[in-house]
């Protein structure tokens, strides 16, 4: 019964430098995003090196770094659809 269901799922992607880079690519946006969004990005617990990720919180980059991993996923599955990946 669960056989058929397993036949519908797509192949995922192996791990590869392309892959890394859209990853990288989509976190270094949703970075961006958070610092032009978020009205307090620096109230709260601070990074050890916060001037590496943009002044932000310990807070706000655990939601930037949340929302560039939803992106990157979606951006990776996309394009390993189309076959760029």
């Amino acid at each position: 019964m669960i056989a058929p269901l397993l036949a519908l799922a797509p192949a995922t992607i192996s791990w590869s430098p392309k892959v890394a880079l859209v990853m990288i690519v989509c976190n270094i946006i949703a970075i961006a995003i958070g610092k032009a969004t978020i009205k307090q990005p620096n109230v709260g617990l601070q990074l050890p090196s916060s001037n590496l990720f943009g002044g932000l919180s310990h807070g706000a980059m655990l939601g930037t770094m949340s929302l560039g991993h939803i992106l990157g996923f979606g951006a990776i599955e996309g394009l390993a659809s189309r076959g760029v990946l």
